[in-house]
């Protein structure tokens, strides 16, 4: 017979755990959210780490769809120019394409940072409403796609400065792609010279 008590007492004691838990609070039942701690933030939706790659016109992972395609970056070029190698000439063209690209970027991410931060201010000030919402959120698109479009056309112009054996340097050097060489030929290489190049059997 069931016992109307004991699922009484189940209802409302406070729920312990079955393994050793400490007790449990009502509030506690229900799942924090994985934002907890981010409204101390004085722009709630960028971190500390965030502002600070837009301040300094780092990558911001923009350029993954370049870099993870083989095509590399200016900035990690200059720090394996050692071990590429890169020439002289080469050093001074892709210098000067990060330094174009970067003074673009911290222009873009600087702006970027200011107008996520009003619509941060509109949102706590209750300002906000749709026609306010849509033209914040398609300026902030528009910057977007103006920091993302001037990571991904430096990575676009590497190729034309370097040569097919120095990209591929670069992708084994950055820890892509760790495959066999000897059965991964690169268009465009001699099949024999590639081997031996490789000392494959």
């Amino acid at each position: 017979m069931f016992n109307r008590t004991l699922y009484a007492l189940i209802l409302v004691l406070p729920f312990t755990g079955w393994f050793g838990a400490g007790p449990v609070s009502a509030e506690n039942i229900h799942h924090h959210s994985k934002y907890v701690g981010q409204e101390q933030r004085s722009i709630k939706s960028l971190s500390d780490a965030d502002i600070a790659e837009l301040q300094r016109g780092g990558g911001w992972g923009m350029a993954k769809a370049a870099e993870l395609n083989g095509v590399p970056g200016p900035i990690h070029l200059l720090e394996l120019k050692d071990e590429i190698p890169l020439s002289d000439e080469q050093v001074s063209v892709i210098t000067q394409l990060y330094h174009q690209m970067k003074s673009e970027a911290i222009e873009s991410g600087t702006l970027l940072i200011e107008l996520e931060a009003a619509l941060d201010r509109q949102f706590r000030n209750g300002t906000v409403d749709e026609t306010v919402l849509r033209a914040s959120l398609e300026a902030i698109a528009d910057v977007r796609m103006r920091l993302r479009f001037t990571h991904l056309s430096a990575h676009l112009q590497t190729p034309h400065i370097l040569t097919p054996d120095q990209i591929a340097k670069y992708a084994s050097l950055r820890g892509y792609g760790k495959t066999n060489p000897c059965d991964n030929i690169p268009v465009g290489h001699s099949a024999a010279m590639w081997r031996k190049h490789n000392g494959c059997n």
